[in-house]
């Protein structure tokens, strides 16, 4: 029988529950190659941040219970109203802001890792994505595309140049980092190709419109491909196009699709808040999101939704996938901490995007109230690399595989 002792959560020799091994990831042909040392800078990262979540979390949570709301309480005399005087109470207390620090640490180092090694071979990474795509009429670039300044003025999750910059010609070096570097933040719960957030959209569509047989598909914001490909792959009969403003994104995107064999996607550069000239109405049987709207301005919300609801055709379907909206039942620690993406992560509209009312600005962009869908998806995992992961009950406020589903049925 095993020692109780090795059990112990913070023991040195504790049964090992983190992340897989960044080396059993996949890989294909456009995926940057790493050497020893930046392999363990990304392991590191991924158990800072599994740790961060499943040892120090609890504690930043009986800090908040046991002297942030006492002496907010004696202070004001009364309880907090919202989730942003929880979180202003929090920055008062040396376990939010102790937490706080080590996790934009982590995001940052995730970063510079992810960076120098596609940095370091940008010559041959371009030279070998360039060569998987020359010629091919899937990848439509618009070089004089006007960055809006939603998305110009920020670096997403401290990405410098986000995912729109380039470093020289024909560049693929910010769709080599964001793919092979998001390591650290999923910790291999979203599979070998970190497309679990796709597989999940397919089953949740699989087992709730069991006779959807799309056509023509559409993905917002798809960038690389990690949420879109697993849609082409279950339907191999219809033609799956993703547009995003980033051009190294969208070249890296088809590289990676043809070296993982599926040849029914295209990739295009274009606002998704107006494609006009691009695509006509109707055009589409699904429009899709994953992880997109908390990026967007209010303004650009509005109008994507109204794109989507032009684009889709009678009887299609929108489904957008996100992190779940405040509401009255929500606590307020809780609130607070799935902030922290909004005020210390590069997420200026996270927060907001986060208490709209979806409900009311799907119906506003003109879908009908009554065919409006709700629904929840889990990341599916690759049990062969994380065998524990779909038992991990870990609550990190907005890193964990686990969305909802807000959509309709035009």
């Amino acid at each position: 029988m095993a020692d109780p002792q090795t059990k112990r959560p913070n023991s040195p020799v504790a049964e090992y529950d983190g992340p897989p091994d960044y080396r059993v990831i996949g890989r294909h042909g456009v995926f940057p190659q790493t050497s020893h040392d930046e392999v363990e800078r990304i392991n590191f990262l991924a158990q800072m941040n599994r740790h961060l979540a499943a040892r120090v979390v609890p504690g930043v949570k009986a800090a908040y219970d046991a002297r942030v709301v006492p002496a907010f309480e004696a202070k004001h005399g009364r309880p907090m109203a919202n989730r942003h005087e929880a979180r202003k109470a929090m920055l008062e207390d040396q376990a939010f802001c102790t937490w706080s620090a080590l996790r934009r640490m982590t995001m940052e180092q995730r970063q510079q890792a992810g960076r120098w090694t596609a940095i370091r071979q940008r010559e041959e990474l371009n030279a070998r994505g360039k060569a998987l795509i020359e010629g091919d009429d899937r990848l439509v670039l618009n070089p004089a595309l006007e960055i809006p300044r939603y998305v110009s003025a920020v670096d997403h999750h401290c990405m410098p140049g986000s995912y729109h910059m380039e470093y020289a010609p024909d560049d693929f070096t910010n769709g080599a980092n964001y793919d092979h570097a998001g390591f650290v933040t999923t910790g291999g719960l979203l599979g070998k190709y970190s497309d679990g957030g796709g597989a999940a959209v397919v089953q949740w569509v699989k087992k709730n419109l069991p006779d959807f047989a799309p056509k023509k598909i559409l993905e917002f914001g798809g960038t690389v491909g990690h949420s879109s490909l697993p849609l082409a792959a279950a339907f191999p009969d219809a033609e799956l196009t993703i547009v995003d403003l980033g051009a190294p994104v969208l070249r890296y995107g088809l590289a990676r699709a043809k070296s993982l064999g599926l040849n029914n996607v295209r990739f295009i550069q274009a606002s998704a808040e107006d494609l006009t000239g691009i695509f006509e109405d109707g055009s589409f049987d699904w429009v899709q999101t994953t992880m997109f709207l908390h990026e967007l301005s209010t303004s650009a919300l509005r109008k994507i939704f109204a794109e989507s609801h032009r684009l889709l055709r009678e009887g299609g379907i929108v489904l957008h996938v996100e992190q779940p909206q405040y509401a009255p039942d929500m606590p307020l620690f809780e609130q607070a901490m799935r902030d922290w993406d909004a005020f210390y992560n590069n997420e200026p509209f996270w927060s907001r995007m986060h208490e709209m009312d979806l409900d009311a600005e799907m119906e506003r962009a003109g879908f009908d109230r009554a065919k409006i869908i709700h629904g929840g998806v889990y990341g599916v995992v690759d049990r062969e690399i994380f065998p524990d992961a779909a038992e991990d009950n870990t609550e990190d406020y907005g890193r964990k595989a686990a969305w909802h589903v807000i959509g309709a049925v035009a």
